[in-house]
């Protein structure tokens, strides 16, 4: 990257920061808006200007962010504040989850250059994960019950932990089918299990010391943020030079930094923070080398691929995983609508990209990407309106104003919009 490349993205980001607020109430997400920099940094009239990220950063960008992603989300996780709606999680992660990944494979079996059963359960399972961040307007509106908003809020932030492992093995599957190099399926899960491991030891082991060090006064609070952003990245690591899997490791440090130092609300928006803007790179990276490949590569099978995912292979596995739990049709329809294929999507169609042989896994990153982009589109456009015409007829359980969603239950990450007409979030 050019000193030039530089200055460009850093005044992107700065642009951002200073009309976010405005941007948004226009329903332009910041998904929207550095995808589309990146197309027309590099194949617009900007293309003089155009960034060319190399290969290897692209890698490094997209492993850092996954990896602080997983970690702030997993660290959001109380089960004591989700006893209530404990179930109907479960329900979404273990039978919704699965089965979404199990349609979107067998669908994606009989595409077109998807030739192997690696490549189809990579764009299954990297298609399954979802980001509440795209559908921020259904988030912060009070008009949605907030029983339904921690439902999406929690489902999005820990699928795409537990799809992680299952990406992992297909890329590494698709690897030895396409004789890359790659380490092989079961070396993939031996990896896995180390990273599982070494990120519960080393998120466990800095929870607990970050609970007794600020117990006694030991951590100076303006530090405390960063050491827990070190954790983050120790975890992640530390797996790897183990020649574990980092991304478990960091999901898992994730969970046990919580499980042993007890909640840390105030410490983990640093991480989010800080994986927010490798977000908005990871996004403009997204339009720069994928998107127009994409659309020159596209095909009606994978424009149709693409619908299905977005409503029949991500809404019938909600309806079956909700089913007779009373929260009424339309609220399991809201809930299916609203999964939208964001950041995780983007992350596992790179490192595939970079890790896999491009003629051979073209095919399958071209469904990832224009699916991605689809949903960046209908559920950034459809959120607010859906939200507004639907969230007051949604069921609002009984004892809902006992159980209200609480801003340490909310990613920063996912909540970027602001109130009309002020500079203040507007939270549930």
């Amino acid at each position: 990257m050019t000193v030039t490349d530089l200055a460009i993205i850093a005044g992107l980001v700065f642009v951002w920061g200073m009309l976010s607020a405005r941007l948004e109430r226009l329903d332009m997400t910041a998904p929207i808006v550095f995808t589309a920099a990146g197309v027309l940094l590099t194949h617009g009239p900007l293309a003089p200007l155009g960034i060319t990220p190399s290969a290897e950063l692209v890698k490094v960008l997209a492993e850092a962010t996954l990896a602080l992603v997983l970690f702030s989300d997993a660290s959001r996780v109380g089960l004591r504040q989700l006893r209530a709606d404990l179930g109907l999680c479960l329900r979404l992660l273990g039978i919704g989850l699965p089965l979404s990944i199990g349609l979107g494979t067998l669908a994606a079996f009989i595409l077109p250059g998807v030739g192997n059963i690696w490549l189809a359960l990579l764009v299954g399972a990297a298609l399954a994960p979802t980001d509440a961040a795209l559908g921020a307007a259904v988030m912060v509106n009070r008009a949605v019950p907030a029983r339904i908003r921690r439902l999406i809020n929690v489902e999005s932030g820990l699928n795409d932990g537990i799809a992680t492992p299952i990406v992992l093995v297909a890329i590494a599957g698709a690897s030895t089918v396409e004789h890359v190099g790659g380490t092989g399926p079961g070396r993939a899960v031996a990896e896995l299990a180390l990273g599982l491991l070494t990120g519960a030891a080393v998120g466990g082991g800095g929870g607990w010391l970050v609970k007794v060090g600020r117990g006694r006064g030991w951590v100076a609070e303006g530090f405390a943020g960063a050491a827990v952003l070190g954790l983050a990245l120790c975890c992640y690591a530390t797996s790897v030079a183990l020649h574990g899997n980092g991304f478990i490791a960091a999901f898992t440090g994730g969970l046990a930094f919580t499980a042993a130092g007890g909640p840390q609300a105030k410490l983990v928006p640093f991480v989010e923070e800080s994986g927010a803007l490798l977000s908005l790179l990871v996004w403009l990276t997204f339009g720069v080398v994928a998107v127009v490949p994409a659309l020159k590569a596209l095909t009606w099978q994978t424009v149709v691929y693409a619908m299905l995912s977005l409503t029949v292979i991500r809404m019938l596995p909600v309806s079956v995983a909700l089913a007779r739990t009373g929260l009424g049709r339309l609220a399991v329809v809201f809930v299916g609508w609203f999964g939208p294929r964001g950041l995780a999507s983007v992350v596992f169609g790179l490192l595939a990209l970079e890790d896999l042989a491009e003629p051979a896994v073209q095919p399958a990153v071209t469904v990832i990407a224009f699916t991605v982009l689809l949903s960046v589109l209908a559920h950034g456009l459809s959120a607010d309106p859906l939200a507004e015409r639907y969230g007051p007829r949604l069921a609002a359980p009984p004892g809902e104003a006992a159980v209200p969603t609480t801003l340490a239950e909310i990613p920063e990450r996912r909540l970027i919009r602001r109130a009309p007409g002020t500079d203040r979030p507007d939270r549930p």
